[in-house]
């Protein structure tokens, strides 16, 4: 097979899941897709759709909307930097081998609404404010407001509702 350009998802997701010290298989069970899937993605052979990409940001505790940038399924011109440092600041807790998981989860879910209160809340994937940090998860697998996932036929889509 051939590689795709799917902008260097897969070498972020194998970073993404060495950090989170886990197994191809064990990503693979937790994000609810075969193991030869998973690595097919990782090598770029695959382009998953919107709905696998939520599924694995989801196991990951990292954004969705990173891994549909990074698939060429968003449109990355705006808050980038923003984004990336949110991202750093979930790898950083989530890597630390001192804490436990559920201090972790805590964590995160302060940072949330931290965030939240000034200003930088989580968003689903049309661009509304989720009210709850929960309703996502840690991994805040929404959109930022005025951006939009593009379809192959050029349309907007919600990334729920894109078939795979």
């Amino acid at each position: 097979m051939a590689s795709l350009n799917v902008g260097n998802l897969g070498e972020y997701l194998r970073e993404q899941r060495r950090n989170a010290q886990l197994s191809l298989r064990q990503l693979a069970d937790a994000a609810g897709v075969s193991n030869p899937y998973l690595s097919q993605i990782e090598r770029g052979l695959r382009k998953p759709s919107a709905e696998v990409l939520q599924q694995v940001a989801k196991a990951l505790r990292i954004s969705a909307e990173t891994l549909y940038v990074r698939a060429g399924i968003l449109d990355a011109e705006r808050d980038g930097e923003e984004r990336r440092r949110e991202d750093a600041t979930r790898a950083v807790l989530l890597a630390d081998p001192t804490l436990n998981e559920r201090q972790k989860q805590v964590l995160l879910q302060i940072y949330e609404s931290f965030r939240k209160e000034n200003g930088f809340g989580t968003h689903d994937a049309r661009g509304e404010a989720v009210d709850d940090a929960a309703e996502s998860g840690p991994g805040g697998g929404g959109s930022i407001p005025g951006r939009r996932l593009r379809t192959s036929g050029g349309g907007d889509a919600d990334p729920r509702q894109t078939a795979g």
